[in-house]
């Protein structure tokens, strides 16, 4: 019998620019090529530097650096960046994925009070969709919680799997503060998992974010189940690091991430065995 072998799946480990925070876009560029990641995913908020599409193509080519996705302006923050108008916004970060050369843009499902955007977004996501080759990846959200009460925020729903997309991004800190089972929203995606991002929680009410195995979501189980399923879309790192004292800290939290990840996407599998020649 052959030996098993490391096989990796083709998906790529990047690191969220939201990862660093309250550190800048640029910094989230230096750690990734410091520490080895495959690429980054820029959150675009209110840093100028995550709206300006010229300025982080340079950062991409001074630090040999991919940008593998663009992460709308879908948050409370970021509600007047790149236009009030949801759609813009889209068309916005579409164009900067195209530009960039990444494959995806992740975008959070509507407010509730975001009604004509709501009504709209489902069929909206499939025309937009229809009309570049970057996958518009759409993120599982949460209810907000306030002691015993709870406030459904989004629309149509915060379990997006309940509504059809083509490509779905899973969040497993959000799948935490939702309570809710992260394996078998991601066999409900199925083969529309186009894009994980990586974290860990607690079922908090608060959106934690922790470094994955720092929580109770099933994030070793997930990575091995993509390995073996042959998961091509990207892996990214989204953590909370705004509690690190120091900048050193912060890093090795980015580096035990990766180093979580990167182990449980790693696979055994078994060469043929090779028959003896007579």
């Amino acid at each position: 019998m052959a030996e098993p072998v490391v096989r990796i799946p083709d998906a790529k480990v990047a690191l969220s620019t939201a990862s660093v925070y309250p550190e800048s876009t640029a910094t989230a560029f230096e750690i990734a090529a410091r520490l080895g990641y495959d690429g980054v995913e820029v959150m675009v908020w209110t840093d100028p530097v995550s709206q300006d599409v010229e300025a982080l193509r340079r950062l991409s080519d001074y630090h040999q650096v991919p940008i593998l996705a663009v992460h709308a302006p879908c948050l409370l923050i970021t509600q007047r960046v790149w236009s009030t108008d949801p759609w813009v916004k889209l068309q916005r970060a579409r164009a900067a994925a195209e530009s960039l050369g990444a494959s995806t843009v992740v975008v959070h499902p509507p407010f509730r009070w975001q009604r004509q955007y709501a009504k709209d977004f489902v069929s909206g996501i499939w025309r937009m969709a229809d009309e570049t080759d970057v996958r518009f990846a759409v993120e599982n959200m949460y209810p907000w919680r306030y002691k015993d009460r709870e406030m459904l925020a989004y629309a149509p729903e915060w379990d997006v799997t309940k509504d059809d997309y083509r490509h779905f991004t899973v969040d497993l800190s959000h799948t935490a503060t939702a309570r809710a089972d992260a394996l078998a929203m991601i066999d409900r995606m199925g083969d529309r998992l186009g894009h994980v991002h990586l974290a860990d929680g607690k079922g908090s009410a608060k959106d934690e974010h922790l470094v994955p195995g720092r929580g109770t979501q099933p994030c070793a189980e997930l990575l091995e189940r993509l390995a073996r399923t042959g998961f091509d879309g990207h892996v990214v790192i989204e953590v909370n690091t705004r509690r690190a004292m120091s900048a050193a800290e912060r890093e090795a939290d980015l580096a035990e991430a990766l180093a979580f990840t990167r182990l449980h996407l790693a696979s055994a599998a078994t060469r043929p065995s090779r028959v003896p020649r007579p």
